[in-house]
């Protein structure tokens, strides 16, 4: 992937920011100088910020996880919405309907709704309506297409959300640190930056600004699903291969010598004791060396070993690394460890996870243990917010 030069930031007006007398005090790091009444960004910030939130972006990505994009403002929303249908990620940009993820049950509901609506017309049961009664459900057909038809395909919490101007969308930035959602943000000099776990600091308000950064963010989500689809590929092909190795092996014992033609073929060889000779030195080398290795082969396994524990419900990035630390790093791990104790883990960790509640996850990483991964979907479905 290409990176953006601060020359391209520069010509689209990244560096734009709002009135110093609008300005939010805790973006000082991040503004370089006041001209005219209005703050310049550091750019070269913005390149450093950009790289650090796209990498973290193509890691969610090619985990299999959706990423949610927000923008409603009037001057982002077509930009956004064109962006992020082409690497085929849900979007938000009529308006953020209340409890879309602290709520997310009912959100699905209705998004079911809007489906049944369609396998009436398919079915033939929606020309049974009265003329008025066809009218109020293609209404309703229609609103809910407006608001919810970009995430349709969106049956589980997104594994991440990435906002613009997140003064407009501070109702979607509370219910994402709610369900402890990272949160990536094009972040102007009058928003708070400590709201946001990958900020992008630029102008939020320009189309030009705005068309750059989508550009960028949308190209790492890409390489992200690109990855993801060649770790399967190759998955398939190494399948085919230990099929192909049975039959190999086979061939290889029919053609191996057996001891009786060994006796025939080899002339009986004589060694004198004398003649040989045992380096003590170079053997006390090797037990050495083997033992300082023993440790090292130890470690690649447990690190080898380490589940991907974000697909449970309510477990972020963030909390997963906190468990792993803690030696929690398998499904099977977590499906023994007591809830409490999680919670303990967490709190330590952080002070902004000790709202989680781990209640659920050791079913869920039970489930996931034992691969009933549809099960495990249906669940987390079906329940609000990975809570029972």
């Amino acid at each position: 992937m290409a990176k953006v030069e601060v020359k391209q930031l520069l010509e689209a007006g990244v560096h734009f920011g709002h009135l110093t007398r609008k300005w939010n005090p805790n973006m000082a790091p991040y503004i370089y100088m006041e001209r005219n009444g209005i703050h310049v960004i550091n750019l070269y910030k913005t390149v450093a910020k950009m790289d650090e939130a796209n990498e973290a972006l193509s890691k969610i990505a090619a985990s299999g996880r959706k990423i949610l994009f927000v923008a409603t403002k009037k001057q982002a929303k077509d930009i956004v919405a064109e962006k992020a249908a082409n690497v085929n990620m849900p979007y938000i940009t009529e308006r953020w309907p209340g409890g879309m993820l602290t709520n997310f049950v009912t959100i699905r509901k209705a998004v079911k709704k809007m489906a049944m609506i369609d396998r009436m017309k398919k079915d033939g049961t929606f020309l049974t309506l009265s003329k008025k009664e066809r009218l109020q459900v293609d209404r309703l057909r229609a609103k809910l297409e407006k608001n919810l038809g970009s995430i349709s395909e969106m049956t589980r919490l997104p594994g991440a959300l990435f906002i613009v101007d997140t003064m407009r969308e501070h109702i979607a930035v509370k219910e994402a640190q709610k369900l402890n959602i990272p949160i990536f943000a094009m972040v102007d000099t009058n928003s708070d930056p400590r709201d946001v776990d990958y900020l992008i600091p630029s102008n939020d308000d320009a189309s030009k600004s705005i068309d750059i950064i989508m550009t960028q963010v949308t190209n790492a989500v890409a390489e992200g699903l690109a990855e993801r689809k060649s770790e399967k590929g190759e998955k398939e092909p190494k399948k085919e291969a230990k099929k192909e190795e049975a039959p190999k092996k086979e061939v290889k014992e029919k053609l191996a010598p057996t001891p009786e033609t060994v006796e025939t073929e080899a002339p009986p060889v004589v060694a004198k004791a004398t003649e040989i000779k045992v380096d003590v030195e170079a053997t006390k080398e090797a037990v050495a060396e083997e033992k300082k290795e023993a440790p090292k082969k130890d470690a690649k396994a447990k690190t080898a070993k380490v589940d991907d524990l974000t697909k449970i419900e309510g477990v972020g990035p963030k909390a997963a690394e906190a468990l792993t630390n803690a030696g929690l790093e398998t499904f099977a791990k977590v499906a023994k460890a007591d809830a409490d104790k999680m919670k303990e883990i967490l709190t330590e960790a952080s002070s902004r996870m000790a709202h989680l509640d781990p209640t659920s996850w050791p079913k869920q990483a039970q489930m996931a243990a034992d691969g009933k991964w549809d099960e495990l979907k249906e669940w987390q479905d079906n329940v609000k917010g990975g809570v029972e």
